[in-house]
């Protein structure tokens, strides 16, 4: 089974986001298509496999994000991502609420709070709310708070309200991102639903003045999830930070002030 990231507030990379279950079979939008090895039975790993495990293994060991985050605090390499997001578009800035749509393991959201912190601290003051969803749970973070669940079931979206407390995000970030089968249609369908869902979650939860970064990835949905931004915000932007690997398929779309 294809086996898709966090649809809820779930946000990781190309560097692709294994951690979350799967959202989208569940909804059966988009039926999945059986896996290669669900049809012939379990393949015996390939020398050609085997190689290219290796090559991925000593090139992320090298990496040059992988051991920045490790010297710095943070759970991923993805903190980087939009902490270069940030810094090109302002978008953080002390005493907003912020949502980390699919905050698992945490990266996104432990830059956030550094970032809404009086000294860039990773403990201590915070002037801001950070409230971070995913399906999966999270090793906790001092200051964000962590709602564990999907946003479209109702114990879940009332635990959201509760923690909005009548207000409205000021920025909502998604890093969700499927885990790729390789069939086109369906990888496309599932992208696209994705950034749907983190559109409409902006639209729902956050000010008309605020902004929306969402992962997104070059290939047959895009231009249908860039239509999508385009009806949703006055301005939108594409981005790929340089911590997105050069092989990587994704790049980022930000979307500033909800029509």
């Amino acid at each position: 089974m294809v086996r898709l990231g966090a649809v809820n507030f779930a946000l990781g990379g190309s560097e692709l986001n294994m951690r979350h279950p799967s959202i989208i079979d569940r909804m059966k939008k988009t039926p999945s298509a059986p896996s290669l090895a669900a049809v012939t039975g379990t393949p015996k790993p390939s020398i050609k496999g085997k190689k290219v495990n290796k090559a991925w293994l000593h090139d992320h060991i090298n990496d040059p994000y992988v051991k920045l985050a490790a010297r710095e605090g943070y759970r991923a390499r993805a903190a980087y991502k939009l902490k270069e997001i940030d810094e090109v578009f302002g978008l953080v800035k002390p005493g907003q609420l912020v949502v980390d749509l699919g905050c698992t393991p945490g990266a996104w959201s432990q830059y956030l709070r550094r970032r809404m912190s009086p000294q860039g601290a990773a403990a201590g003051d915070l002037n801001g709310t950070i409230i971070g969803l995913d399906l999966l749970a999270m090793e906790p973070i001092e200051g964000v708070h962590f709602i564990q669940g999907d946003f479209r079931e109702a114990d879940v979206l009332a635990q959201l309200e509760r923690s909005l407390a009548g207000r409205k995000a000021d920025l909502v970030v998604s890093d969700m991102a499927p885990n790729l089968s390789g069939i086109s249609s369906a990888d496309a369908a599932r992208i696209e639903h994705l950034v749907e869902l983190a559109i409409e979650f902006a639209q729902n939860h956050m000010k008309a003045e605020g902004a929306l970064v969402a992962k997104v990835f070059h290939g047959g949905s895009y231009n249908d999830v860039v239509q999508h931004f385009k009806a949703a915000f006055h301005t939108i932007k594409p981005y790929k930070p340089k911590a997105s690997r050069d092989r990587s398929s994704e790049t980022f779309l930000v979307g500033l002030g909800l029509k």
